[in-house]
């Protein structure tokens, strides 16, 4: 059994590594002690920062008893361009897929817009003679003997890694396997990334970007990791070591290093985790996730209780077949810089400041107004207690550079051009929800908003009002709620294979053994992990269509159904029908279908802390603090009742105008909000119907 499981892990600690800041929760479920905290992320070396804000939260590293860890790595070194250079193996005729794509114009009414330049460059990119057709046999044999001509000259012009990705290896990937074993033994001093292991599904430009994109982050990912690992054993921590993927699920160093476009929504993913969790017990089953953190806004939806989530995205405008939550990030943090646009308006990111320069009002050389300096304007924070005063924000200084870029340039006051920032963002937040609700159909008045995130509470009730949502919950410490969701997460294992079969009777057999086998495969990789077989779930999905069509809908399979024919034939006809009427209006039971991929995910859970150990404090509602603060959807100051949260106790409830303030960021509560602090110390606000 790994000790990552069973009744008690002990000292648990979470580390969420934003674009701005690293977030901990510490854990103690021996004693009950919980500990947050922060740390810029300012160092030039991101090990040292980690490690910096890990001492100080946990002390003796050695004492920690489970680590989990969430990161950008990966996603930083994609949007930035700091990945290697790679070079592409691929089947003769086939090099230029990669530039090809699907060949048609994503913004058809930009006439200046340029899809991204290739990864590899098309010299770069170089065919090898081996076909294996759409049925998985072998047409021309592969010759490794002519290989090392390709590879010496990729060497000798500079390439770090290598993709290989031949035409149907998702059928039959013998020839992939054969190249990666031979890179391995004759180069093995190159990245390799087969496209059958991180994607093995059909649409071959999707799975060429997919073998590259992994194979252009793989060397610093793996860096990363292999130094905090040995850093960490340094000082004393030999035990599991969990980084979590963008599909909800955590993996071991090792596969994350192999895989890292598996991790590109790591960080986001661990909020929606312990959202599910979190809105789970207070019987919330529809959820707008709303992470506002100092660089994005990231939206995340939770439908039935079930996260949402997809089989492929698209980061920095490129495709990537993996299995991952459905988030939508905008560039709409605390850090996001304003700016007056060509056409003379202001204009918020997506650029952001960071932890270093950061907004203004940080004195660490920031000259750009950013959110954070209009809220500190607007009197959104205490300049003296954000952080635990770790940080004391000089309102002075974000006065005069949101005068000199913003105000005087437009002829308003600073209050008016912060005012004005603020209600931008908020707007560009609200497209986002509605992009992942009302643009799929879905109402957003038939869901409660989770906000959390450094910035969470601050635009959640402008954001509800503009959606006509009546409920929002502000979690316990919710700027480091991400980090506290990484505690709810499971080892996962995913994979998939294509079929592109008949939905008939004949192919029952077939599509049974791919369940048997595709379960084997994942089970197999959990069961390394330490979990027997009786303590793995296993959950499937099939990808299917009508005759004809040529995109699927991704349905759930019940494991019940797979040991009788008729019942998985009727199940299976049922459930995709219905998912087709309730997206296209339309669905024929008895029409010809087809199954196109099989979807297994192989899961070893772990044990949950109680997130009722976040509470409340013990005190009545003392008399409060009043300033004046901004309020957007007013467009006026308006004098505020402030509290301090750790002296809310449960069952205290306040009626707006009011400001909530904990150490790293405020709640704001406009007229017409009440907020209620439940027995977990989470506070629920509601609108007020006059």
């Amino acid at each position: 059994m790994t000790p990552l499981s069973g009744e008690k892990s002990g000292r648990r600690v979470a580390i969420d590594v934003g674009g701005t800041f690293i977030d901990y929760v510490l854990l103690d479920e021996n004693t009950g002690e919980i500990r947050v905290d922060k740390q810029p992320v300012a160092s030039e070396v991101l090990t040292d920062a980690v490690l910096t804000g890990l001492e100080r939260i946990a002390g003796d590293i050695g004492t920690i008893d489970q680590l989990l860890h969430g990161m950008t790595v990966a996603l930083n070194a994609l949007v930035e361009g700091r990945g290697v250079p790679v070079g592409l193996l691929t089947t003769k005729g086939f090099r230029d897929v990669l530039e090809i794509g699907r060949g048609g114009r994503k913004q058809v009414y930009d006439l200046f817009y340029r899809e991204p330049p290739p990864l590899v460059e098309r010299h770069l990119r170089r065919e090898i003679e081996e076909r294996i057709d759409a049925r998985g046999e072998i047409l021309i044999t592969l010759d490794p003997g002519k290989l090392d001509v390709e590879l010496d000259y990729l060497v000798a012009n500079g390439v770090k890694a290598v993709a290989i990705c031949f035409l149907h290896a998702y059928r039959n990937p013998l020839h992939e396997q054969m190249v990666r074993a031979h890179i391995e033994a004759h180069y093995p001093e190159l990245a390799v990334t087969a496209s059958h292991e991180i994607a093995s599904e059909w649409r071959e430009y999707e799975r060429t970007s997919t073998a590259v994109l992994n194979s252009h982050i793989q060397p610093p990912v793996a860096s990363y990791l292999s130094g905090l690992t040995q850093e960490l054993e340094r000082k004393g921590y030999k035990k599991p070591f969990a980084i979590m993927r963008s599909n909800g699920g955590v993996c071991s160093p090792q596969g994350a290093s192999e895989k890292p476009v598996y991790t590109l929504m790591s960080g986001p993913s661990g909020g929606v985790i312990g959202a599910r969790k979190l809105c789970g017990d207070l019987g919330f089953d529809n959820v707008i996730c709303a992470d506002v953190g100092g660089t994005t806004f990231d939206v995340a939806l939770i439908e039935h209780g079930e996260v949402v989530e997809v089989t492929g995205m698209e980061v920095a405008r490129r495709p990537i077949l993996a299995s991952s939550i459905d988030i939508k990030s905008v560039g709409a943090g605390g850090g996001s810089i304003a700016r007056i646009d060509h056409r003379g308006s202001i204009a918020v990111g997506p650029q952001s400041a960071g932890a270093r320069p950061g907004p203004a009002c940080f004195g660490f050389g920031g000259d750009e107004p950013t959110v954070t300096d209009c809220q500190l304007v607007l009197g959104y924070f205490d300049p003296e207690k954000l952080l635990g005063a770790q940080i004391s924000l000089d309102i002075d200084r974000a006065r005069d550079v949101i005068r000199r870029k913003l105000a005087e340039p437009l002829q308003m006051d600073v209050e008016q051009a912060a005012a004005g920032v603020l209600s931008i963002v908020e707007a560009n937040m609200s497209h986002a929800i509605r992009y992942m609700t009302v643009e799929r159909g879905l109402d957003p008045r038939d869901f409660v908003l989770l906000s959390y995130g450094g910035g969470g509470g601050l635009f959640a009730a402008r954001l509800a009002e503009e959606l006509d949502i009546k409920t929002i919950i502000v979690p316990r410490f919710a700027s480091n709620f991400s980090a506290w969701g990484l505690m709810m997460s499971d080892y996962m294992e995913d994979a998939t294979q294509v079929l592109v079969r008949n939905f008939i009777a004949d192919e029952f057999s077939a599509i049974q053994s791919t369940l048997n086998e595709l379960a084997d495969r994942t089970g197999f990789v959990i069961g390394e992990y330490g979990f027997s077989p009786e303590e793995i779930d296993f959950l499937y999905r099939a990808d299917m269509r009508y005759a004809g069509q040529d995109y699927t809908i991704s349905i759930p399979l019940d494991r019940q159904w797979f040991d009788d024919q008729r019942l998985f034939m009727e199940k299976v006809r049922e459930r995709f029908t219905d998912a087709h009427r309730r997206l296209y209006g339309h669905g024929d039971l008895h029409a010809p279908m087809e199954l196109v991929v099989i979807r297994c995910r192989a899961i070893g859970r772990l044990s949950k802390p109680d997130m009722t150990v976040w509470r409340g404090g013990e005190r009545e509602l003392q008399r409060p603090r009043t300033r004046d603060i901004f309020h957007t959807g007013r467009k006026a100051f308006t004098r505020s009742s402030i509290y301090e949260r750790d002296d809310l106790a449960a069952g205290i409830h306040l009626d707006g105008p009011a400001v909530i303030e904990e150490w790293s960021t405020s709640i704001l509560a406009p007229s017409g909000w009440r907020a209620a602090v439940d027995e977990s110390g989470n506070i629920l606000m509601t609108y007020l119907d006059k």
